[in-house]
């Protein structure tokens, strides 16, 4: 019974350092949000962003449920700052957002606004043990991660802006156009790039602080 009553306290403690961890990265999310410059980045019509930073880290660090918990976050300040202080490409990410030049949100917005974010979580997790199980990634498999699900990430939103919105969409938004193919790839050379390198050095730096600290398993 004492052994019951003991694992049973283990896994309450477990479960509630879970919780407070989340909760942590949450409010570090809410604060790169509601301080512009730290969250946001200009560059061209969509800002490149830190937001996906404590995403990843969480994902790495919590695993998949505490990825997507912060992917959803993610998608959900990306609706409000579209809705709220909308901009040219802010129809692209909320169905309440003014229409810019003719052009708004519809319920595909929310798809783009949130499906990647998500999926930046979970893929972050998902990678992240996959390469820490190969010896030859193991010690790098926290910036491999981070490169890869940064990339996913901002395809994703580009091919749903594409599939969604189509050329005269992504043209009048990007100034940019042409097939598909070449917007896409345009974009990713540019805000994708940036997101993606510094999500590498970060999210290395981070967790290798962090490991000493976020701990479940004592």
């Amino acid at each position: 019974m004492e052994r019951s009553t003991s694992l049973t306290g283990l896994q309450d403690q477990k479960k509630l350092r879970y919780v407070i961890y989340v909760a942590m990265f949450c409010t570090i999310q809410l604060v790169l949000m509601f301080i512009p410059f730290l969250g946001f980045i200009p560059i061209g019509p969509i800002a490149a962003t830190t937001l996906h930073l404590p995403v990843i880290t969480a994902g790495v660090l919590l695993g998949k449920k505490a990825g997507i918990t912060l992917g959803f976050l993610f998608g959900l300040i990306s609706m409000t700052r579209a809705t709220l202080t909308p901009g040219i490409a802010s129809f692209l990410f909320s169905p309440f957002a003014p229409a810019v030049g003719g052009y708004s949100g519809n319920l595909f917005s929310l798809v783009i606004a949130f499906v990647p974010r998500i999926l930046l979580g979970w893929a972050s997790a998902v990678l992240y043990e996959k390469f820490k199980e190969w010896k030859t990634t193991e010690k790098v498999a926290p910036g491999l991660a981070a490169l890869l699900a940064t990339l996913l990430h901002t395809i994703l939103v580009l091919v749903g802006v594409a599939l969604f919105f189509g050329e005269a969409g992504y043209a009048r938004v990007f100034g940019i156009e042409g097939s598909w193919i070449y917007f896409i790839m345009t974009v990713v050379f540019t805000n994708g790039i940036v997101e993606a390198v510094l999500a590498v050095f970060v999210v290395t730096a981070l967790t290798k602080v962090l490991q000493q600290v976020v701990k479940l398993d004592d």
